[in-house]
């Protein structure tokens, strides 16, 4: 197991966010507000396939449940670079997300050893020693982020592929009332 700092820490140079769970408050909550270096948002920016992450700030709460278990809400604010999917230009994208999970002591994924199952909740995780808030940060920028950037005004345009000597395929031709279309047009109506 690696070797959890003594306290709360939030280290500027490799910017680690770490909070030991015997650290949290027993009753009311303990507040966190993160807004990384230059650094780190250029790293995770890189292990993202970003361009760049302009603004990220990731700020909430870690409250107790009951005897055993522990919540974090938080929102997380980020303003990033994204390559368009067809041009590749840069598309700047800002959002503000919320994120919320729980760690749980009795936390169990599944009920025999090699079966897999998911119980519908994606909030819920296992409760450790510690708990990473800039992982849960780039974990929830990761699943934020837009799948298909486009630029403005990028479009994919028309593909059409055939054998030489056939009449090409086109996307209108596939689309459910082509037929009834191309019958209209012949009947002359």
């Amino acid at each position: 197991m690696p070797k959890v700092p003594p306290a709360d820490t939030v280290n500027a140079e490799e910017f680690t966010a770490i909070l030991r769970v015997k650290a949290l408050k027993e009753r009311g909550q303990t507040d966190f507000d993160l807004t990384p270096p230059a650094a780190f948002r250029r790293q995770t920016a890189e292990d993202l396939n970003l361009i760049d992450i302009r603004k990220l700030k990731f700020s909430g709460q870690i409250i107790r449940l009951n005897q055993a278990d522990w919540q974090l809400t938080a929102k997380l604010g980020a303003t990033v670079v994204q390559a368009c999917v067809i041009t590749g230009a840069p598309v700047t994208n800002r959002f503000d997300v919320p994120v919320r999970r729980v760690f749980l002591k009795d936390f169990r994924l599944a009920d025999t050893p090699g079966e897999t199952r998911f119980d519908g909740d994606d909030e819920a995780e296992p409760l450790t020693e510690v708990i990473d808030l800039a992982a849960i940060m780039c974990e929830s920028l990761a699943l934020a982020l837009p799948d298909y950037p486009r630029a403005p005004g990028a479009e994919l345009g028309e593909s059409v592929f055939t054998a030489p000597g056939q009449a090409p395929l086109r996307d209108g031709d596939v689309k459910p009332f082509a037929a009834l279309a191309a019958l209209r047009d012949k009947s002359g109506e």
